[in-house]
């Protein structure tokens, strides 16, 4: 028998308490009727203010999760990445619109993008990655030579990769979509990739001379105070477990593979505030840089792209008849999710660990909006 999964709320909630039970009730019968094992969300004022958070768990639990309990944020790993990139370009230590091969050597990246017997990889910017316009396949996604890693993931093996790995996967494996995009265009082709996030973290490094880790820690985590964000590898507090439904999986190579961050909801949200506020940045347009192209995904045809950054539109139909919402950030595989409501001006932030979980933040995110207003 599954036994009843209970809701801990944060102890410094400040909203109604009906709202705040209501949003309870909503996290318990996500989890419930989903059949996922735990649930983590927070939801706050654009000021501060309001701010409800929870997590849900099976009543009874060992170790049940807390509304800051620090979780792997898969993709939402971008805003972070992107932020670095932008960075380093206001720095003069890379121009977005310079070709790749100025930052990585042309014999590491020759071959990653040949369509039609052309090798266009040299055509392929900064931009593009960062965009997803370059037309490069997601080393995730389907291959020849067996099953994708999305494969993997979902069904819950580990398994570890390096760069390397993921250069000859593109080349070997798959094959570009469509020719790095004209990004003068009115109208461009856009389809998710993993693997341009993977190149910039590499340009980013060969650009500053720094690695990843420490660029994160010296121009975003000690600056913004975010104590509890770090990368995977380090001697730091285990993050909530992944799960496929309420089965426990154990992942911890493939989650250090994927250079993606461990946060919590706090830290996230505080690190979105500072964004949205151009607070890592040294000029005031910066930020304008991630939302000023919104091209729609050709794998992910519900969301809109910029650079480093996703637009989803919450229509009528999920907000039972109301006006339609703008989400502005980014989601994860994994079913994380880190968004700001221009329209209502909400941060929402949270995970529910499932390692076949893109859709779930999109569907949940929109009830918690409509009870929210």
């Amino acid at each position: 028998m599954t036994p009843p999964i209970a809701t801990t709320p944060a102890p410094d909630n400040t909203v109604a308490p009906d709202v705040g039970a209501r949003l309870s009730r909503l996290l318990e019968s996500f989890v419930t009727h989903r059949g996922l094992h735990h649930a983590v969300a927070t939801i706050a004022t654009g000021d501060g203010t309001l701010r409800w958070s929870a997590a849900c768990s099976p009543a009874g639990s060992d170790d049940p999760p807390h509304a800051e309990s620090p979780f792997f944020t898969a993709s939402i790993t971008k805003r972070f990445i992107i932020t670095l990139v932008v960075q380093a370009h206001e720095r003069g230590e890379l121009d977005l619109s310079a070709p790749i091969t100025t930052y990585l050597p042309a014999e590491t990246v020759a071959g990653l993008h040949v369509l039609g017997g052309v090798d266009r990889t040299s055509e392929i910017t900064v931009r593009h990655l960062a965009s997803h316009t370059s037309g490069l396949p997601d080393y995730f996604e389907k291959r020849r030579g067996g099953p994708s890693l999305h494969d993997q993931l979902r069904a819950g093996r580990d398994q570890a990769w390096s760069f390397e790995d993921v250069l000859r996967i593109v080349r070997e494996e798959q094959r570009p979509h469509f020719v790095p995009q004209d990004l003068t265009a009115a109208r461009q082709k856009a389809r998710y990739s993993d693997t341009g996030f993977q190149l910039l973290i590499r340009i980013a490094e060969a650009a500053t001379g720094r690695s990843f880790a420490g660029l994160l820690a010296e121009r975003i985590t000690i600056p913004l105070g975010l104590t509890r964000t770090w990368l995977p590898g380090q001697d730091r507090p285990v993050p909530l477990p992944l799960h496929t439904g309420q089965h426990q999986v154990e992942l911890t190579s493939l989650i250090e593979s994927s250079n993606d961050v461990i946060s919590t909801t706090g830290d996230l949200l505080t690190f979105q505030r500072a964004l949205l506020a151009g607070e890592p940045f040294d000029h005031a347009g910066s930020v304008a840089l991630l939302t000023e192209r919104r091209n729609r995904l050709r794998n992910i045809p519900i969301l809109r792209y910029g650079l480093g950054t996703m637009f989803f539109n919450v229509g009528r139909l999920m907000t039972a008849g109301r006006s339609p919402l703008t989400l502005v950030g980014h989601s994860g595989a994994t079913g994380t999710w880190l968004f700001h409501c221009p329209e209502l001006d909400l941060h929402l932030a949270g995970t529910v660990d499932q390692t076949h979980g893109q859709a779930l933040p999109f569907r949940l995110v929109a009830r918690m909006l409509h009870i929210w207003r």
